[in-house]
């Protein structure tokens, strides 16, 4: 198994931002993922790093970052993908199967076992809707055990794995058959979608930063309450859209958890809302990002 010390994680978040972490063990197969989630029950866990912000500060402890295990099957309509597997890789793979379900999944960099944590979805689709069951790693009792569906807790950008004691470590899932032409035309108009409102990964973003309140948009509370025009030295938010910000260039957590307060005051403050973070902050905080955060997340 790959590990790394003093290892720099900022060239794995989207965002590209963060310190230093002590050690990152990086496993190729499911018995190696099990092997260190067992000898290691502290570490965090990271996939695609997409809707991470790690702090500049670094962090003096041990991270298992998924992306290595790369494995995925197609048979007939079903789908078996490792925790590490990309989205948009599946969604190109199964379009070429002429097979339905995925087509949400080519705009974003995510990876099958943070899509699956955080229910993701786009365009009217998530994951939830074509997953069957799924094999967890359950860090009380330290063995590997199968879910359906149905026990998997799932709602919007939620799912049992939120609670830190399920792992995924394979998902099985159910598309249905279409035409490949039907089916790329809607992946073209979901990267069409994405890059006519979203930043492309060219400027460092973690996609939306804060979650939709019900019935309603994040977005557009966020739009109505003028933060499009925030912008500090070395991140901002994205004039296309309100509900991302952008690294302009060696940005810190401390800006982005800055900009992060002064969005969400803008709206509480308007609308009296109080917008969840959708962006999960890790690391060792400094004192200043411990204070900006408990605004966030109270």
């Amino acid at each position: 198994m790959i590990v790394k010390e003093n290892f720099e994680i900022k060239n794995l978040t989207t965002y590209k931002i963060g310190g230093k972490v002590k050690k990152v063990f990086f496993p190729e197969t499911q018995s190696e993922f099990t092997e260190v989630l067992r000898e290691h029950p502290g570490a965090y866990i990271l996939g695609s790093c997409s809707n991470i912000l790690f702090s500049s500060n670094g962090y003096d402890g041990e991270i298992i970052v998924t992306s290595e295990l790369k494995q995925f099957e197609l048979r007939g309509t079903h789908v078996f993908a490792a925790a590490g597997v990309k989205g948009p890789l599946l969604s190109q793979k199964t379009a070429e199967a002429g097979l339905s379900g995925f087509e949400f999944m080519i705009g974003f960099p995510g990876s099958i076992g943070g899509d699956v944590c955080m229910n993701a979805g786009a365009h009217g689709q998530n994951i939830s809707n074509t997953l069957v069951r799924v094999c967890l790693f359950d860090k009380e009792t330290g063995e590997v055990v199968y879910k359906t569906k149905e026990e998997m807790e799932f709602s919007y950008r939620h799912s049992l794995l939120i609670s830190g004691r399920y792992v995924l470590l394979h998902a099985e899932f159910e598309l249905k058959k279409g035409t490949q032409d039907e089916i790329k035309s809607l992946i073209e108009r979901n990267l069409v979608f994405r890059k006519n409102i979203q930043p492309s990964l060219a400027y460092p973003n973690a996609g939306s930063v804060f979650k939709n309140p019900e019935n309603d948009s994040a977005g557009r509370l966020l739009d109505k309450a003028g933060v499009k025009s925030f912008d500090l030295p070395r991140a901002k938010v994205w004039e296309n859209h309100a509900n991302f910000i952008v690294n302009k260039g060696e940005a810190t957590s401390e800006d982005i958890l800055t900009l992060m307060v002064m969005m969400y005051n803008a709206v509480k403050k308007q609308y009296t809302i109080e917008l969840k973070p959708e962006i999960i902050f890790l690391g060792d905080k400094t004192e200043k990002e411990e204070e900006l955060w408990n605004i966030l997340s109270h």
